[in-house]
């Protein structure tokens, strides 16, 4: 940071996930360039805690209305603003702050961050289901509100990096890469027995265990290329998947003129992280330095659609449109999580959203309350089919005008 120069007022929106521990280190490392304004977790009040009284925040948010009375109690005395409940996610979202990290993990995160946009600040998107359910919706907040939304997924990152956005026109297409996740190479009868703990050790990447999971059966890839959709001015058809077990190559832009053009790094979120952060500028990280002869060969291939059905859903979700995204996303979030209590097997959590999409009628999206609806319906359905007894499930925390 410059001499003399303000810090940046910084807030976290799912500080104690992955990506928020990995944000806060770089903030760690310069400490003069930042003022931490907000920061929020679902249910870790103690690592939350002592976030807040490391970085001196201003306020601390608890999603779990429950734990309220003991984040409190962890922050007495320290001057840090305690609130909890979805709507308090939302007004740690609207607290004045040049930059926010939206990393709220799932369709919960649509609401703070949408609260993120509306307040114009540089919005750093750590969620993909916030474009994949309410993308239009999203996009035109961004308009409206002259904020800038910047992609901290490293597959987006990537194409955000290399993408000519002056001229697109001159893109042919492009290439999100996937590692492949654990199961690669198992074929389908192996795949059926592997267990939550095989689908979350994941080879390259520290990432949470919803997102592990996505990855092992490569609805996070599906998700991701809905996400791509709305983030850059391309067609569905322009939008490639491209295995690479290294994970080094992030992703890729092929342009008319036959070019291919690629970020390559060391498979560390805090790359991506410390673009948004530091944006426009670059800022020094810890990360290691890539070093191509060590590595020696890069491998890619297709991805076999039969052994990760999850990919043709999300490619036929992104055809129908309207709720037919929300719906497989929320269908996804039920299997999954149906998946890591043991409760479902692995290859049932693409059946589940399947069905559930078969099932429900996707409708158009005129305003978030259709999105919330959607949510809401495909949840009960995917309980229903998965076999689990009925319940309340996170509606989205939608924030009106």
């Amino acid at each position: 940071m410059e001499e003399g120069a303000t810090p940046r007022r910084v807030s976290i929106l799912g500080a104690t996930g992955s990506v928020g521990r990995n944000t806060l280190d770089l903030i760690s490392r310069q400490p003069d360039a930042y003022k931490v304004v907000a920061l929020t977790a679902q249910r870790n009040v103690e690592l939350l805690a002592a976030q807040a009284r490391q970085f001196n925040a201003e306020l601390a948010v608890i999603g779990d209305g429950a734990h309220h009375a003991a984040l409190q109690d962890a922050l007495a005395g320290t001057g840090v603003a305690v609130a909890s409940g979805a709507e308090a996610l939302c007004e740690a979202a609207e607290r004045p702050s040049d930059w926010i990290m939206a990393g709220i993990v799932g369709a919960a995160g649509l609401g703070p961050t949408l609260a993120a946009i509306r307040q114009g600040a540089v919005v750093a998107l750590a969620n993909k289901e916030c474009l994949v359910c309410a993308g239009d919706l999203m996009l035109d907040e961004v308009r409206r509100s002259g904020a800038t939304l910047l992609p901290v997924d490293s597959e987006h990152n990537a194409i955000y990096q290399v993408f000519d956005f002056d001229r697109p026109k001159s893109v042919d297409r492009i290439i999100l890469t996937a590692s492949g996740g654990p199961f690669l190479n198992l074929d389908v009868t192996a795949m059926a027995q592997v267990t939550p703990a095989q689908a979350v050790a994941h080879p390259n990447w520290d990432m949470g265990n919803k997102i592990s999971v996505d990855s092992a059966t490569m609805m996070n890839k599906g998700l991701e290329s809905i996400e791509a959709f709305h983030l850059f001015p391309v067609t569905a058809g322009q939008i490639d998947i491209l295995i690479h077990p290294q994970s080094v190559v992030h992703s890729l832009v092929a342009y008319v003129d036959g070019s291919v053009l690629a970020q390559l790094g060391a498979p560390d979120m805090r790359t991506p992280i410390a673009y948004a952060l530091a944006w426009p500028e670059r800022m020094a990280t810890p990360t290691e330095r890539l070093d191509l002869a060590r590595i020696a060969n890069l491998a890619f291939e297709a991805p076999d659609p039969m052994r990760f059905p999850s990919l043709r859903l999300a490619r036929e979700a992104l055809q129908a449109g309207g709720t037919a995204p929300t719906v497989l996303n929320a269908a996804n979030e039920i299997a999954v999580a149906a998946f890591l209590e043991g409760r479902l097997g692995f290859l049932e959590i693409a059946r589940v959203v399947e069905e559930t999409l078969n099932k429900l009628a996707i409708t158009s999206v005129a305003e978030l309350a259709d999105v919330g609806a959607a949510d809401d319906e495909a949840r009960k359905v995917a309980r229903q089919i998965a076999g689990l007894p009925a319940r309340r499930d996170g509606r989205l925390s939608l924030v009106q005008g």
